[in-house]
């Protein structure tokens, strides 16, 4: 008698299927009035507390959103890996794990500013297969499987062909600890005169998604979760940008950088030499 045959390995695109329907529940829980019509001050958010530092907010709507994804990832996908913000985190007997940030940018949901999403990605043999984020102010739902491409509401897109470092303009992020973020202003004193200019959106995601439809010729940052770029790393390389570390490695927590592919050598070069791979 033979042992039975393992379970099908799911196709990213049924991955991504289940992603899309997941995010787009979770997303039900955010107040109204943080759609696009006006933003929601900090006053109305439920909760706000902090987490690695006073700056470092988490409000009572993360964790809703957390435990919605959970719950319909369970209901959807059981057995399948968990690994995110706010606590999900389970091993999984499937292959899959998903990636999960339930509000990226809590700190400009709070404020009431644009550029905050909710982030799923599914991993499985070791890679980000299906990725998707939908930035909730604008509306838009960024979506992206291996070898399948990116879109933006479902319309193909792709990074900038930008090649002159000169006039780059490059998206990063800051620590949430006041010694780290010394250092990263420092790094910028190298960086920002040999570029276009530094944009800080708040949200490592919408950067990645901003790098694959061209509204930054870049992005880096150093010391994300794997949940706050998985998604986002997948839908830029989709749309033809290179991701990698700072080392020459893939991404990971320790750096990312994304960027058209002509610029991706020398602004890696230019950000190894100004000490951001220390900061």
């Amino acid at each position: 008698m033979t042992d039975p045959s393992p379970a099908a390995v799911p196709s990213p695109g049924e991955l991504l299927s289940v992603a899309v329907e997941v995010v787009r529940s979770a997303a039900t829980l955010i107040p109204e009035v943080a759609h696009p019509a006006g933003g929601v001050r900090a006053a109305a958010v439920p909760l706000i507390s902090t987490k690695s530092s006073a700056t470092d907010l988490v409000t009572e709507v993360d964790r809703a959103v957390g435990r919605r994804i959970v719950e319909e990832l369970a209901r959807r996908r059981p057995g399948d890996g968990l690994n995110g913000e706010e606590g999900a985190a389970r091993p999984g007997s499937t292959g899959v794990t998903w990636h999960i940030d339930p509000i990226d940018g809590t700190t400009n949901f709070v404020y009431g500013l644009p550029g905050y999403a909710v982030s799923v990605a599914a991993e499985h043999g070791a890679q980000m297969v299906a990725g998707v984020v939908l930035d909730v102010v604008r509306d838009e739902l960024f979506t992206a499987t291996v070898g399948g491409g990116a879109a933006r509401n479902g319309a193909p897109i792709r990074c900038s062909s930008a090649a002159d470092l000169s006039t780059a303009l490059v998206a990063t992020g800051f620590s949430y600890l006041a010694e780290r973020r010394a250092r990263q202003a420092r790094v910028l004193e190298t960086v920002l005169p040999a570029v276009r200019d530094i944009r800080r959106l708040g949200a490592a995601s919408t950067d990645l998604c901003a790098v694959a439809c061209g509204h930054v010729d870049a992005f880096y940052e150093k010391g994300l979760g794997s949940w706050d770029y998985a998604a986002g790393a997948l839908v830029a390389t989709e749309a033809g940008a290179m991701v990698g570390g700072l080392d020459g490695g893939p991404p990971s927590g320790d750096f990312v950088l994304a960027s058209s592919p002509a610029l991706f050598g020398p602004l890696r070069t230019l950000l190894a030499r100004s000490g951001a791979g220390d900061a």
